[in-house]
């Protein structure tokens, strides 16, 4: 194993036990809260689900993906292979599904209760539960072409390889199956991140007029603390604004990769080594702006230090 080799093994191993253990920690704690609660806060629901689609992320694209950086190859077999990358494809787009419907339920929460939102907005809560089971039937049926057409690695150059992963390969025969996912896919991504930029933009604009207001009525020196709905919704605009940068990177990567003929294995090693980043770090945002973690904190801190005798 050269240099390179061993910097990209380390950084992926570093990138998976962190952002698996603070996924886990989210997945726990916002479980917890769900449970616990009298009232279920529809939030709370949706952050759960995404906590869960980083962690799938993570543990079906990132454990592969580490062994491979580490020199490891051909340790999956053509079932093993279907079924990592399936649940990777449908993670991923779990992922942008619940990060689009947490930034179109928070724009309605924080929507003025005057608006054409009113009406929506007191039905919104009862709303969460079959979005989110429709996310995972959605993804569990576009990706599995998955299913159908990743193998374990095949030698011969007969062989239409679409997307070389080291350890698995998606095989297409023909230039129009391969167009047509694409498109499909590309459908998807395009149309999801068109909604949450949307919703998020409609969050800026209410944002901006509740900030002008505050301003008017406590002058310029006072600056009274930000209600929860503006801290919950500036949250989600920074994983909106997250996830939106990281997918024009990871787009504009991968169309270089899928258009050369001679792939870098420089490039295509930080192409996927980016891929977990939206993974990695929205859970300290997540974490960064939920007061909840700080009470969770102080509560449990004596408990560590505490002698049991």
């Amino acid at each position: 194993m050269n240099v390179t080799d061993l910097s990209f093994g380390i950084v992926m191993l570093l990138q998976f036990s962190i952002g698996i253990s603070v996924n886990i920690f989210l997945l726990l704690f916002y479980t917890r809260m769900v449970s616990t609660s009298q009232k279920i806060s529809s939030s709370d629901m949706i952050l759960t689900q995404l906590a869960l689609a980083n962690a799938v992320i993570l543990l079906t694209s990132g454990i592969p993906e580490t062994m491979s950086a580490w020199g490891w190859r051909n340790f999956l077999n053509n079932v093993g292979c279907k079924i990592l990358v399936y649940l990777g494809r449908v993670a991923r787009g779990l992922a942008i599904c619940t990060t689009c419907l947490l930034s179109i339920f928070q724009a309605i929460t924080i929507s003025p209760g005057t608006s054409r939102w009113a009406r929506v907005k007191a039905k919104l809560p009862k709303w969460i539960l079959p979005s989110s089971v429709l996310s995972w039937a959605f993804n569990l049926l576009i990706d599995v072409n998955s299913l159908v057409f990743v193998t374990g690695p095949q030698n011969g150059s007969a062989v239409r390889m679409v997307l070389d992963l080291k350890y698995c390969i998606k095989v297409i025969d023909s230039a129009e199956t391969t167009l047509l996912i694409t498109v499909v896919l590309s459908l998807r991504e395009v149309f999801f991140v068109g909604l949450m930029s949307a919703a998020s933009g409609y969050m800026v604009l209410i944002l901006h007029r509740h900030h002008r207001r505050v301003q008017h009525l406590h002058g310029q020196s006072h600056s009274p603390r930000a209600m929860p709905e503006v801290r919950a919704a500036k949250k989600v605009i920074a994983l909106v604004t997250l996830y939106v940068l990281l997918y024009g990177r990871q787009t504009i990567m991968l169309s270089i990769l899928l258009n050369v003929k001679e792939k870098s294995p420089v490039f295509m090693s930080s192409h996927m080594m980016l891929s977990f980043t939206f993974s990695v770090i929205s859970p300290f945002l997540m974490i960064h702006s939920d007061r909840r973690m700080r009470t969770f904190w102080k509560r449990e801190s004596p408990a560590v230090g505490t002698d049991p005798s």
